[in-house]
Order: C-alpha cells, then structure tokens, then sequence
C-alpha cells in the first residue's frame, strides 16, 4: 500500500469513527432511518475497493484506474482531506440537530451558521468531495461510485428539503433564497 493510499484509508476510518460515534451520542433524539446502515457499508465498500482495486482485464490486456500520477494525487489528497473537514465541520455546527438522512429530529432548530452559511447540506457536499479526492488520489474507477452515492445525496437532499420547509414554513424558503443546495454559490 502506498504512503497516499495509506493516508485516504486511514483518514476514511477515523471519520466513520467518529461519525459512528457522535451517532450513538445522539441516538436517543432521533427516529432513525433503515437505510442508515445500508449507506455506511456501500461507502465502505467504495473505500476499500477504490484503495483495493488496482486493474481490470484479462489476456494480457489491463486498463489501469490506479493513480500514480504525483500531482493528481497531490489535488486528490487535498480535495479529500477537505470534504473530510467541511463534513466534520457541518456535523459540529449541527449538534444535536443531526439525524441520519431523511430521519426526524425531535424539536429541530434551523441551523443557518457555519458552513450552513454556504450550503444548505455541508455534510453531503463533504462527503462527496471526500469521495472525489479519493477517486482522484487512489482509482479513477471510483468515479462510478462518487456518481452512484452523490445521485443518492441530491435525492436525499431535495427530500430533505421538503421535510424542512414543512417544519419550518417561513424560516426555510427565506434560507433557500440565500444558500445553495451543495456547491456554493453555484448548486
């Protein structure tokens, strides 16, 4: 294993650490949603086999995905130790209005600070960019993966959307006007 791939792997496990954590934390405050454990073994799953997999092919015919190429590697590492921090950085400012995907929190409050700021869901624009700098740093095949689990998080968000503007009728369609969904000032 390489000293990045090392790197990417170990920052993975100590993020699920500690999102597992701060979910058992929070737990008694949430209704929690059965596709929780269903994401975390697919991201898993994604991990290891984006740090695994080093070529496809038979018959003498290989096509590469591994990433050797230093300066992609470089802009991958960065891109994935970024989204680690803004995902982290959104679940502090969350607190205990942090739920799994689509799961109800008991007396939510809108929370409009921190990179809340910028997005109105840091955590999934995290967590994609994580998946990008690993796709980027480790195998390329990872983009099929960073397609599949971010089409996952635009759905979870719009539905997440609607779930907010029903709680909070007049605050969140002011918050839209102001924020973008997950790429800020553009998404």
């Amino acid at each position: 294993m390489h000293v990045v791939e090392f790197i990417v792997l170990a920052g993975w496990i100590a993020f699920w650490i500690y999102w597992m954590a701060e979910a058992i934390r929070t737990r008694s405050t949430h209704r929690w949603s059965s596709r929780f454990l269903v994401i975390r073994i697919v991201t898993a799953a994604f991990i290891i086999l984006a740090i695994r997999t080093s070529s496809i092919g038979g018959g003498g015919h290989h096509i590469t995905a591994v990433v050797r190429n230093p300066v992609l590697q470089g802009v991958g590492l960065a891109f994935f130790l970024l989204g680690l921090a803004f995902a982290v950085w959104a679940r502090v400012f969350l607190g205990r209005n942090w739920g799994m995907p689509m799961t109800e929190t008991v007396d939510p409050e809108l929370v409009r600070t921190g990179p809340y700021r910028y997005v109105r869901h840091p955590i999934y624009s995290g967590i994609i960019l994580a998946m990008i700098g690993t796709a980027l740093a480790v195998n390329l095949y990872a983009f099929i993966v960073v397609a599949v689990l971010g089409a996952y998080f635009v759905y979870s968000a719009r539905a997440e959307e609607k779930t907010m503007t029903a709680r909070f009728p007049t605050e969140y369609p002011e918050y839209t006007r102001s924020s973008k969904m997950l790429i800020p000032f553009v998404l």
